[in-house]
């Protein structure tokens, strides 16, 4: 039996996907969803009510611009928490790679296959292109290991939520609670994508500066426990991809208008991690100053 909880913007979009789960879940299930269409109360807040009012063993979190294509698809999941007892959280999607530079579930400059692992349809809303089957099993597995995975649609145990809840406190708006939770137990339980559960999500998701804000906030919580792989990988291949990613990370914070003070912040969160050099942070600082002086251009 599974509880799912749904943060609402949308009344419409709402009555389809209570529907649609209807229609496809094939366990009994209960919908705890929320009208929050004025935006004044933050997903990490609406999430913990809905935990609480919960009344089954296992909760799925998921967005309301989904559609499950999967018959049944509350049996697959149910039977993954049923045949491992380790397993905390079932997602569709999820990166192997949680790095030291400010980022969402997965790493763009991260070249090893374990960047991510995901099965889904995806829409596009913002940009004009065609829906896309995103599927990425690089090793043909049923249930592959991640550090974090995306918000989109993931479920949990219950008993996980009561001891470790989404962090209202922190995170007010609505971005950065996927990752934030999932690194609050990883390494206590094991945080899965599963891939016998298709969906298609309407929309790409909104990546702008209220999203970089809050997973700011997010690295600032985290940072010396980052950056974290599912795999062996070497220390020079770890400083590359921090290094890109800093970097990157650098021009985008000028390009969306953060000041010289909001970066340099930045810079010194990724400074105190304690498993990557401080070299790192001078890297980091001396390609902020040279966009700022414009360098190299």
């Amino acid at each position: 039996m599974i509880s799912i909880v749904i943060c609402s913007a949308n009344a419409n979009d709402l009555r389809l996907v209570s529907r649609n789960i209807e229609q496809t879940i094939g366990v009994p299930f209960e919908i705890i969803s929320f009208d929050n269409s004025d935006g004044k109360k933050g997903i990490c807040e609406l999430y913990n009510i809905g935990a609480k009012k919960a009344k089954f063993d296992i909760i799925c979190f998921m967005h309301e611009d989904i559609r499950i294509d999967t018959p049944d698809w509350g049996k697959n999941v149910l039977d993954k928490f049923a045949g491992r007892a380790d397993i905390g959280v079932v997602g569709v999607a999820g990166g192997g790679y949680k790095s030291l530079t400010p980022s969402g579930w997965y790493c763009l400059e991260y070249k090893s296959v374990d960047r991510y692992f995901q099965n889904l349809l995806q829409g596009f809303k913002l940009d004009e292109k065609d829906e896309i089957h995103a599927y990425h099993n690089p090793y043909e597995q049923k249930v592959s290991e991640v550090i974090c995975v995306d918000g989109l649609w993931f479920c949990v145990r219950k008993e996980i939520l009561e001891e470790k809840p989404f962090d209202e406190e922190l995170l007010k708006g609505f971005h950065g609670y996927d990752v934030d939770f999932c690194l609050n137990i990883y390494g206590k339980h094991k945080i899965v994508v599963v891939y016998d559960v298709l969906m298609k999500h309407a929309s790409e998701g909104n990546f702008n500066k209220n999203w970089l804000d809050e997973i700011l906030k997010v690295h600032k919580k985290w940072t010396k426990s980052l950056p974290l792989t599912i795999s062996d990988v070497a220390d020079i291949e770890l400083y590359d991809t921090e290094e890109a990613a800093l970097k990157n990370l650098v021009e985008q914070m000028i390009e969306w208008k953060y000041s010289f003070y909001q970066i340099h912040r930045m810079l010194l969160t990724v400074g105190k991690s304690g498993k990557m050099p401080l070299r790192l942070f001078f890297k980091g600082y001396a390609h902020l100053v040279e966009q700022k002086l414009g360098i190299g251009k």
